[in-house]
């Protein structure tokens, strides 16, 4: 009962994410629906200033707290409808938040420790626990893994609450900003008069922030090959007085 008691709050999230996507809220995020109703939403966002940042904060929010995998279409709406700076400031606030959300709820649920991590967790726990500071926000800057899938994985390694904010905000930020020029880069496209296809992702507005975002995921290859290089040296140096 007690267990469950604490699971409740994640539950609840997990819920109130299927409820979200069985909506259809999303649908009217899609890129091509917001350009072509663009005079409208911008009209909106001209008379509703304050309401029109709320709603989309709050939307993205319930999005990451949910752990739902979709929140990418909020994003590139943001930056569609309020340009690259303001999008990425406002998305960075409702990522952040969502996830601070989804992982007091996680480290709630899980208490103490679980006898039964989530298998993402148990892959990361050796690297944390040799460097957390530096590994968290590696894990927040390099996209592994689903943003909400790593947010729980980091509350079962008790990451503490400091550091989570901080490579959250830090890392997601840096990401938001590559994916936000998406949206902006797409709005512009489609806006005159392009249709949504491949060849739209050749737009230089489109191509330049996708070529950084996929430079940006060879990171971990990089890393293991410096660290099999490494290993490799290190091995080699110690057989070399055995020879003699």
């Amino acid at each position: 009962m007690n267990r469950l008691r604490a699971a409740l709050p994640l539950l609840l999230l997990i819920i109130a994410g299927i409820v979200l996507v069985s909506s259809g809220v999303f649908d009217r995020f899609h890129p091509e629906r917001l350009v072509a109703h663009q005079q409208q939403v911008h009209a909106y966002i001209q008379d509703n200033p304050w309401m029109s940042r709320l709603v989309f904060i709050g939307l993205l929010t319930m999005a990451t707290c949910t752990g739902i995998p979709l929140t990418i279409v909020l994003i590139l709406a943001g930056g569609l409808a309020f340009g690259i700076v303001e999008g990425t400031t406002y998305s960075s606030i409702g990522l952040t938040l969502g996830s601070l959300i989804l992982f007091l709820a996680s480290r709630y649920a899980f208490g103490e420790g679980s006898k039964h991590p989530p298998a993402i967790a148990e892959k990361l726990h050796h690297g944390f626990e040799r460097h957390p500071v530096s590994y968290t926000l590696f894990l927040r800057l390099v996209p592994v893994a689903p943003f909400g899938l790593l947010t729980v994985a980091l509350a079962w390694l008790r990451c503490p609450l400091w550091l989570f904010i901080g490579a959250t905000w830090f890392g997601g930020t840096v990401m938001l900003s590559f994916e936000t020029s998406i949206g902006a880069g797409l709005g512009h496209a489609l806006s005159h008069g392009q249709r949504l296809s491949v060849d739209l992702f050749f737009d230089p507005g489109v191509i330049g922030p996708l070529g950084a975002l996929a430079l940006l995921s060879l990171v971990p290859l990089l890393i293991d090959l410096v660290r099999t290089k490494r290993h490799a040296a290190a091995e080699g140096a110690q057989e070399k007085p055995h020879s003699h």
